[in-house]
């Protein structure tokens, strides 16, 4: 009974059963990280109004951050911020934009 367990431990050590393909190890703990981050920014967030952009963002954000050198989750740091960044200024030019329309400009005097 025990030779077959060497004879077991030893098949795969050389890589005869049971092996994962390429790349697949190196995925796991992104992809744990990723589905952390996610579940803990769903707990965690008091407000579901503060979160615009930053989801979208952090995760385009941990993707990049995965293929230029697995730092996902400096990905999703960054990622998160711009995002956020990127939705305020979207909400100022709206509401310029709405400001704007509700009192037009005066029409010039032609005398």
């Amino acid at each position: 009974m025990a030779a077959s367990n060497v004879r077991k431990a030893c098949a795969l050590r050389k890589g005869r059963r049971g092996r994962m393909p390429e790349g697949t190890a190196d995925m796991k703990p992104a992809l744990l990280a990723v589905a952390l981050a996610l579940a803990l920014s769903s707990v965690m967030s008091p407000a579901p109004a503060e979160a615009k952009g930053c989801l979208k963002g952090a995760l385009v954000g941990g993707v990049a951050g995965h293929y230029a050198g697995h730092h996902s989750i400096l990905g999703a740091i960054g990622g998160c911020i711009v995002g956020r960044h990127l939705a305020n200024e979207k909400e100022k030019e709206k509401a310029a934009a709405a400001a704007q329309s509700e009192h037009p400009a005066p029409a010039p005097n032609r005398y």
